[in-house]
């Protein structure tokens, strides 16, 4: 056993034992982070307009700061841009990630010297709460991927500026550095093929024993190696134990991710934004992410139902219940104050306080009053895959509303490994498990308003080619799971296998 990997037990247990104190102490961990950001934040521009200096309780505080999403927040971003120091935290972020927006175009988020560490040590406390809970550390000896943004940073209002995993890999620690792959300069590279075409140079005939990243892209990296050595990523990586995973439900691809493995390995999930690192898979053998309940982020909740209401209740940790969808608000200590970050979140349980994310809160289908989410629309034809032993490489769905007399239906645009041998089946399949998953979607059904969903099976890489059209190919991109527009689906079209259409 080498140093890395005798050393890292010991420390896994401290930091284990951590964790599970935190999750003791939850609801009052976060009662003094409110606190102590509104301490900070009384002193800010940001602060002064909204009078925090006088607010005592969450109550208050829920009447001085409204709920904002980033194009409302955006004129204390601009002026943060601009150079102004005070304005959202005391001085100037160390940070801003860049992350793509929809309507806003670029965000620019802050991270501030306070909030770099819920970043690092999160990812961190993952993996060391797997080697306390599993004894596995032999991982901690061999090299690892971690697929990420370029680390180059430009400067905005003088604030170094890039994606976040790009500026996490400037925080990786020593200790570490020699496990690490790829190289900086590979890191680099911008173009998302060229960059997987010299990763895989890098990679191949290493002792890679942990891999991370979004589940597609590293799908495409384990087609990549496939293809060059005609061998499963076991057989190239015979000591590859761990896949850390991020960013997306992980469930669409786990079929496929581990056939191409060639044997299920140990996962780890976890919940990163540019916004903060809000939760982390603490144990394998337990369904959730533990939320990040001490780590400088004081969270709210606003139920589902109310989302798009003027003024909906939110909720502190306190009064969430089990079952229940929210959308996820964040304060932090790099100065973001009631944000809505746009992702819905269901507890699974309160004690601890576990979650599974559901979707985007302006990612569904409601055309016609129905609401569908992400998490109903996967589970819909993950269940119908299982049954029928198809699997699914990638998949959309929008609305297509009739422009005659006929009735209007889900559209589905599905990248099958291979397509089911009775489509009309499997379709029949889909909508029943959808229709039992959303009650207005059955009654719209029910009451012949709609048909049932359509699926238009689509060809080999579809979802790769489009993403590269559009210039989103690699990184942090993802595909929307559901769109209340035609935009992305019109652009799938000409991807339809001509059988078909």
């Amino acid at each position: 056993m080498k140093i890395k990997s005798l050393l890292a037990k010991p420390f896994a247990n401290i930091i284990y034992t951590r964790v599970r104190r935190d999750i003791q102490s939850a609801v009052s961990d976060q009662k003094e982070i409110l606190q102590s950001l509104l301490k900070v934040g009384s002193n800010t521009q940001f602060g002064k307009d909204h009078g925090l200096a006088s607010v005592k309780t969450y109550d208050e505080y829920r009447q001085a700061v409204p709920i904002r999403d980033y194009e409302q927040f955006k004129p204390y971003i601009e002026q943060v841009k601009q150079g102004k120091h005070n304005i959202l935290w005391k001085g100037l972020p160390i940070y801003f990630a860049k992350t793509s927006g929809t309507t806003s175009g670029v965000k620019y988020i802050p991270i501030s010297k306070e909030s770099i560490d819920n970043h690092i040590n999160t990812a961190r406390n993952a993996l060391l709460c797997y080697i306390a809970e599993t004894g596995n550390n032999r991982f901690t000896d061999g090299k690892m991927i971690f697929l990420s943004g370029s680390p180059e940073l430009e400067r905005i209002g003088g604030v170094p500026t890039g994606r976040l995993s790009g500026i996490v890999n400037h925080h990786i620690p020593k200790y570490l550095r020699t496990n690490q792959l790829p190289s900086y300069e590979t890191n680099c590279i911008e173009d998302w093929e060229t960059k997987l075409d010299a990763i895989v140079g890098e990679t191949m005939g290493q002792d890679m024993r942990l891999i991370s990243g979004i589940p597609p892209w590293v799908q495409m990296y384990f087609d990549r190696l496939t293809e060059l050595s005609g061998k499963k990523i076991k057989d190239l990586f015979p000591q590859f134990s761990v896949l850390v995973h991020g960013g997306v439900n992980f469930e669409p691809y786990k079929a496929k991710l581990f056939d191409s493995i060639g044997k299920p390995i140990d996962t780890i999930e976890t919940f990163p934004a540019s916004e903060g690192f809000i939760a982390f898979q603490d144990s394998q053998q337990q369904e959730g992410l533990l939320l990040n309940t001490n780590s400088g982020i004081f969270f709210e909740f606003i139920p589902a139902s109310e989302i798009h209401l003027p003024n909906p209740r939110r909720l502190s940790l306190d009064q969430v219940q089990k079952g229940e969808n929210y959308a996820l608000i964040i304060n932090n200590n790099a100065g973001l104050w009631g944000y809505a970050i746009g992702d819905m979140v269901r507890f699974v349980s309160t004690d601890p306080y576990r979650l599974v994310v559901t979707g985007r809160t302006k990612h569904f289908i409601s055309a016609f009053g129905e609401h569908v989410i992400g998490e109903e629309v996967e589970f819909s034809l993950l269940k119908a895959a299982e049954e029928s032993g198809v699997r699914i490489i990638e998949f959309t769905v929008a609305p297509h509303i009739s422009q005659d007399n006929g009735r209007s239906f889900h559209q589905w645009f599905v990248e099958f490994e291979e397509a089911p041998s009775d489509l009309t089946s499997f379709i029949a399949k889909v909508d029943n498990n959808l229709r039992g998953k959303n009650i207005y979607y059955d009654d719209l059904i029910t009451g012949n308003i709609l048909k049932p969903l359509q699926i238009l099976p689509l060809r080999k890489n579809a979802f790769i080619d489009y993403m590269k059209s559009v210039g989103k190919l690699g990184g942090q991109n993802k595909v929307p799971r559901l769109s209340n527009d035609r935009s992305i689906a019109d652009a799938l079209q000409s991807y339809i296998i001509p059988s078909y259409t």
